[in-house]
């Protein structure tokens, strides 16, 4: 067996659909559910801290402009225009939490758009936040035992594609003939104005770039808690009499009536588990498994989708004595919005691309998902080949 090598991040690149939508703009461009405005919109907008977000929506014509797969070859196209051979890759890792279809995986779709790509090994990660990681992951074991030299990995998401209102049109006819209120539930409507569009890819390679600075990634550690913790955040599926029963066990019609298709969260069962299970003990483990310090982080880049969980990850961190200063944190969360799976790939472009990085600095990456409860933590070491 060869002997493990280091990984390198050495390009990321970020793509976001169109101008970035503000506050007021949100409802015109999603549509309103039965034509009435959301009572709950200005509510949620206040607690995330979310001031603008890019959706896949032409804001005229409200048509689409771009899939989650054109997304993510939009975000390669980056990579390429940085200096990316493809000839030079060999293995593709594509993560996304709501795929543009069932089959084939997102993976096959994105490589077919690829400019002069040769054959790849592809893979495809679903699920939820986590599923950027898990591809970038995959991507990384790939290089680090040698059976690739270089690899792509890649996240994108269009949750704008399922949260237009009028796909909430039977839902809503359904509720005016049982005489209800024409609008839909809170676990759905939260969410359309938290989640966004965008995508973002890296290229991994087992040598460092000779000019400029790359990321050593140290480890990736991914855990979950569906062992002990229910469904928090689904789509295509409803939990009905207590019984999680998912779109292929119900008639087209129920499916419709239940908008089954739209994301929706448990927003109890987040704020009372998120930090404890994703933070607190996800984090310990760390630390004894890697003798991971506080002091030795140089910068935080934490992927929370709101706002409202800020100082909530600050307490959770002091909860274990692992306290990093907020003058370390660094989130685009307020500019480029909760994009999923691609969260935390488009805040390491903009972080490489802005701060003043030095050579053996220490950047650790946290990454949630309320799925059924899972955590991700990236350690990553800048280097300068200058």
């Amino acid at each position: 067996m060869s002997a493990l090598t280091n990984v390198y991040i050495n390009r990321i690149a970020a793509f976001l659909p169109n101008a970035p939508v503000s506050n007021e703009q949100m409802e015109q461009v999603l549509g309103m559910v039965g034509g009435t405005p959301s009572r709950v919109r200005k509510m949620i907008l206040r607690s995330n801290a979310i001031k603008t977000r890019h959706y896949a929506i032409d804001p005229q014509t409200r048509e689409a402009t771009h899939s989650s797969t054109e997304l993510a070859v939009e975000a390669i196209k980056g990579l390429i225009a940085q200096g990316m051979d493809v000839n030079e890759v060999s293995c593709l890792a594509c993560g996304t939490s709501y795929p543009d279809q069932i089959m084939p995986g997102q993976g096959v779709m994105v490589h077919g758009l690829i400019p002069n790509a040769p054959p790849y090994e592809v893979l495809t990660a679903a699920g939820v936040c986590i599923a950027g990681m898990a591809a970038m992951k995959h991507a990384y074991n790939s290089v680090r035992t040698g059976e690739h030299l270089s690899a792509i990995a890649v996240a994108s998401e269009t949750a704008s594609a399922v949260m237009r209102g009028e796909h909430f049109q039977a839902e809503i006819e359904q509720r005016q003939l049982e005489d209800a209120k024409p609008e839909i539930g809170f676990s759905k409507d939260f969410l359309r104005w938290m989640l966004s569009d965008g995508a973002g890819a890296v290229q991994l390679s087992n040598k460092p770039n000779k000019h400029g600075l790359s990321f050593k990634i140290h480890w990736i550690d991914l855990i979950s808690y569906a062992n002990e913790m229910p469904v928090c955040m689904y789509a295509g599926a409803e939990i009905l009499d207590n019984k999680f029963i998912g779109w292929k066990n119900v008639s087209k019609q129920e499916c419709d009536k239940q908008s089954m298709m739209a994301v929706k969260q448990d927003v109890k069962l987040l704020n009372e588990n998120i930090v404890r299970c994703t933070v607190e003990n996800a984090l310990l483990r760390l630390i004894n498994k890697y003798n991971l310090k506080a002091e030795n982080i140089d910068y935080f880049l934490p992927h929370y989708s709101s706002g409202f969980f800020r100082d909530k990850l600050l307490e959770g961190l002091k909860n274990i004595n692992f306290e990093i200063p907020q003058e370390k944190w660094f989130t685009n969360l307020e500019s480029k919005g909760n994009t999923g799976s691609a969260s935390i790939y488009i805040i390491l472009q903009e972080f490489l691309a802005t701060y003043p990085l030095q050579a053996g600095q220490k950047v650790l990456c946290y990454i949630p998902e309320s799925g059924r409860f899972s955590s991700c933590f990236m350690l990553l070491e800048v280097v300068d080949g200058n």
